[in-house]
C-alpha cells in the first residue's frame, strides 16, 4: 500500500470507500492493474460530507453568571451509508461540550439518523468543532441574558491556571492550560476595549454598517488517542504510533515512521527533532513514510496526533540509538559507561575533551572489530508510543465583523488568534496549520454548504455551486501563542492541525449576531450568506418578501 505525499489534504480523508473495494475486486478478477479516478463533481457527490447535526442544548446558570448544568441532545445525520468512523464523530464531541468551563452537571444524548443524503464522516476537527460552536454560542447568549460582557462571563466560569490538572464533568483530565494568559494577549492584540467603544458609537449614530465582536474561547482533545480509551469506544484500531531510527555507517540517519503526511511538513519537523537529539546535520536526516514495504507499523495521520504521538515515538527511538551507542563508545574510549556524557552528537569522557562522534561510533559498529559480547553491529532502534491521556490545546480567538444592514453583506475587519499548543517544533509549519484551519472554519460560517433539493438531489455538485473561499475572501490574520507544555508526552506538544477550524466558526457567527443584537436577531443558520443575514434582519427568515419594519435606536444605542 503506497500513500505518497500529495501536497495537501483539504477535506475528505481517513475513509474506506466503496470505489476502493470495487477497484480491488476488478483488479483481482482481471489479474491486471486497475486505476480508479473521479471528477471533482463525482467527489462532491460520492465522498463523505461533514458537520450535519441538529443541536438542542439547555444551559443552566445562576443570575450571577455561574454555569451549573448543561444538557446536549443531538440528531446526527449519517447519510445513506455508514462511514468508517461516522457514528463515532458525535461521541468524540461528547467530551468537549463542557469545553473550558466548570459545570457541576452534564448530560449528553445523541441519535444517529440514516437519511437519503451523502454519508457523513470525519472532517477536520471531527466532533470538536460541533461542540465548540454550540457551547460558545450558548455562552454568548447567556451573556446577553445577564447583560454581562461575554469575556467577563467566560472568565467567571473557566478553569483557572492554578486548577490544572483538572478533571472535567465529562470525565477527562486536562493536563495543563492558561486561559487567562491567552485571553489577555488576544484582547491586547485585538484592541478589545477600543472596538467595544466604536461599536457603541456606531449604534448610537445608527450606522447602516454595524460592528460586531465575535468570541471563541476553545479547547479541544488532540493526540488521538490512548488505545485503552479507543477500546472502551469499540474502535477497532489502537492509538499508538511507531518509529524507527537508523544510524547509518557514514553518519546519516534514516527515520521510518507510521505517520503518513499529506502536506503538513512532517519530514521537516521529524528531521529537526532527530537532528537536535542526535547532534547530526539537518540535511543528513531522511524521513521515510507512506509505503508498507518500507514502514509496516503505524496508525497514520489524523486527530492532530502526528507530532504528539508519532514524533514522540521518533524521539524515543532516537533515545534508544544513544543508549545503544553508549557501550560501544565506552569500549572505544576505554572508559566506564558511567563516566560518559552525550552532548552535541558526541560521547565525551566527563571532565575531558576526549570523545567520539556518533558517526564514528556508527562506523565502528559496522566494523564490529573485537567488540565485547552482546553488542550488535548497528545502532538501529525502534520505539512505539501510546499516550496515557489526550492533549488539550486551547486559545482565544476574536473577530471584528462588519455587517451591512441594508444588504446583509458580511465583512471580516480583523481576526486575532492566540493559541496555546504546547511546545512548538517549527513555527512556520504551525502558522501554516493555523492559517489553513482559520480559513476552513470561516468558510463553514460564511460560504460552504451542501444543498439538496426537495427530491434529495445534491445541487451543489460542482465548484460553480459550492463556494470555496480564496485568499481574497479572508483577511491578514494576527496570530500569536502562549505556552503551557503538555505533560502527556516528552515533547510537551499538544497538537495544532485542527485548532483554527474548531475556533473560527463560532467566532465569526458570534460576531455577526453581536452586530445584529439591536435588530432582535438571535440566530442565523450557517452559512451566514448575505441573503440569510438580510432576511434575519427583517424578521422574515421563511419569507422571500421582507417586511418594512426597521429597528430604531435609543440614545445609548440600544434597541427601543
Amino acid at each position: 500500500m503506497i500513500a505518497p505525499d500529495v501536497g495537501g489534504g483539504f477535506g475528505g480523508k481517513l475513509e474506506v470507500t466503496p470505489e476502493e473495494f470495487i477497484t480491488f475486486a476488478v483488479a483481482k478478477k482481471l489479474g491486471k492493474p486497475v486505476k480508479y479516478t473521479e471528477t471533482r463533481s463525482e467527489s462532491l457527490q460520492g465522498a463523505h460530507h461533514g458537520r450535519d447535526q441538529v443541536q438542542r442544548l439547555t444551559l443552566a446558570a445562576t443570575k450571577e453568571g455561574k454555569v451549573t448544568a448543561l444538557h446536549v441532545d443531538l440528531l446526527a445525520n449519517m447519510g445513506a451509508y455508514m462511514g468508517l468512523v461516522g457514528p463515532a464523530i458525535p461521541i468524540l464531541g461528547a467530551y468537549m461540550y463542557n469545553a473550558i468551563y466548570k459545570f457541576a452537571a452534564y448530560r449528553f444524548e445523541v441519535k444517529n439518523i440514516l437519511t437519503n443524503m451523502v454519508r457523513t464522516d470525519a472532517y477536520r476537527g471531527a466532533g470538536r468543532p460541533e461542540a465548540t460552536f454550540a457551547i460558545e454560542r450558548l455562552m454568548d447568549d447567556l451573556a446577553v441574558e445577564l447583560d454581562m460582557d461575554p469575556l467577563e462571563l467566560r472568565a467567571k466560569n473557566w478553569i483557572t491556571a492554578e486548577e490544572f490538572p483538572f478533571t472535567t464533568v465529562a470525565g477527562f483530565e486536562y493536563d495543563s492550560g492558561n486561559y487567562e494568559a491567552a485571553t489577555a494577549r488576544a484582547k491586547e492584540l485585538f484592541d478589545y476595549d477600543g472596538l467595544r467603544a466604536e461599536q457603541a458609537e456606531r449604534r448610537a449614530r445608527k450606522d447602516p454598517v454595524q460592528l460586531g465582536i465575535g468570541i471563541s474561547t476553545y479547547t479541544e482533545q488532540c493526540g488521538l488517542a490512548p488505545s485503552r480509551i479507543l477500546g472502551r469506544l469499540n474502535y477497532i484500531a489502537g492509538g499508538w504510533e511507531h518509529a524507527e531510527v537508523r544510524m547509518l555507517p557514514l553518519g546519516t540517519v534514516e527515520v521510518v515512521v507510521g505517520t503518513s503526511p499529506h502536506g503538513q511538513g512532517h519530514e521537516t519537523a521529524w528531521s529537526q527533532i532527530v537532528a537536535d537529539k542526535l547532534g547530526v546535520a539537518f540535511e543528513d536526516v531522511e524521513v521515510l513514510h507512506g509505503d508498507t514495504q518500507v514502514a509496516q507499523r503505524g496508525l497514520d495521520t489524523y486527530g492532530s496526533r502526528s507530532l504528539v504521538v508519532g514524533a514522540t515515538a521518533v524521539l524515543k527511538a532516537a533515545d534508544k540509538v544513544i543508549e545503544k551507542a553508549k557501550p560501544i563508545a565506552a569500549h572505544m574510549l576505554e572508559a566506564s559507561e558511567d563516566d560518559l556524557e552525550f552532548r552535541g552528537g558526541h560521547f565525551w569522557v566527563k571532565g575531558t575533551d576526549t570523545g567520539k562522534s556518533l558517526a564514528e561510533i556508527a562506523f565502528a559498529a559496522l566494523q564490529a572489530h573485537a567488540w565485547p559480547e552482546g553488542i550488535e553491529p548497528n545502532l538501529d532502534s525502534s520505539a512505539s508510543f501510546d499516550p496515557d491521556v489526550y492533549s488539550y490545546p486551547h486559545g482565544t480567538h476574536l473577530a471584528a465583523i462588519e455587517v451591512d444592514t441594508e444588504t446583509g453583506a458580511v465583512a471580516i475587519r480583523s481576526y486575532v488568534a492566540v493559541d496555546d499548543i504546547g511546545k512548538v517544533v517549527n513555527p512556520m509549519i504551525v502558522e501554516g496549520q493555523v492559517h489553513g484551519g482559520l480559513t476552513q472554519g470561516i468558510a463553514q460560517a460564511l460560504f460552504e454548504e451542501a444543498v439538496y433539493d426537495e427530491n434529495g438531489t445534491l445541487v451543489t455538485g460542482s465548484f460553480v455551486d459550492y463556494l470555496v473561499p480564496s485568499a481574497a475572501d479572508t483577511v491578514d490574520y494576527v496570530t500569536d501563542r502562549t505556552e503551557s507544555p503538555a505533560v502527556s508526552n516528552e515533547l510537551g506538544a499538544k497538537g495544532v492541525g485542527e485548532a483554527g477550524t474548531i475556533a473560527s466558526t463560532p467566532a465569526i457567527v458570534n460576531g455577526i449576531l453581536d452586530a445584529l443584537r439591536p435588530f432582535g436577531v438571535t440566530d442565523i443558520e450557517m452559512p451566514c450568506t448575505p441573503m440569510r443575514v438580510w432576511k434575519a434582519i427583517r424578521g422574515a427568515e421563511d419569507s422571500e418578501t421582507p417586511s418594512e419594519a426597521q429597528p430604531h435606536f435609543d440614545a445609548e444605542g440600544g434597541q427601543a
